[in-house]
């Protein structure tokens, strides 16, 4: 996976830039955010609430994918 766009925000909130991810096979997921938490910068996967006013991440991925996921973004966001 690679991160295919990110902009950073301009803001003194806790959302510090919005990012696409694509897969390896060229699929492009739009809507992540870097966001500052108490323990550093991590990626947050777009969701949408259900009936049950609870809070359903769109993207199914593994512990090992959201960790590369967050590494690529965190050093992507470094980089600009």
């Amino acid at each position: 996976m690679k991160i295919s766009r990110m902009n950073k925000y301009e803001s003194d909130s806790k959302t510090k830039a919005f990012f696409d991810m694509e897969t390896t096979e060229g699929i492009v997921v739009k809507g992540f955010s870097l966001i500052e938490g108490s323990n550093g910068l991590f990626a947050s996967i777009p969701s949408h609430k259900g009936k049950d006013e609870k809070f359903y991440e769109n993207v199914i991925m593994s512990k090992e994918q959201k960790k590369e996921l967050n590494d690529l973004a965190v050093a992507k966001y470094n980089e600009l």
